[in-house]
């Protein structure tokens, strides 16, 4: 099978666990983006923030639109997560990789516990 198809087939698999769950398609992405021995810990990184949003846009459009969403409880979330991700954006170049890809790791190992306490 040729890298296009892989990459098609793990848009995939990102998209439909984003839908199902809500999210995580980042988590799926970054694994398997990482075998493409071309992008620096950078450059993967941001190509999966990069890839990921158009993704959560789908799914958070198709949730509104067939969900009974609630905008009250949603907006301190949503404007928290944008300043978040304004910062993060900023930060970005100054942190090392590797502090990075442990706090990455806490934090799925955080959220995995508490999915399943």
């Amino acid at each position: 099978m040729d890298a296009k198809w892989r990459a098609r087939i793990a848009g995939g698999a990102a998209g439909l666990a984003n839908g199902m769950f809500g999210g995580g398609g980042g988590m799926v992405f970054l694994p398997l983006m990482s075998r493409e021995k071309r992008l620096t810990r950078r450059q993967l990184f941001a190509t999966c923030v990069g890839v990921i949003f158009p993704v959560c846009a789908v799914s958070a459009a198709i949730y509104v639109l067939r969900t009974d969403f609630s905008w009250g409880t949603a907006l301190p979330y949503l404007l928290g997560g944008l300043g978040g991700g304004f910062l993060g954006g900023r930060l970005y170049g100054k942190v090392s990789t590797t502090f990075l890809k442990w706090v990455f790791a806490l934090f799925l190992f955080y959220a995995g516990v508490k999915y399943l306490l």
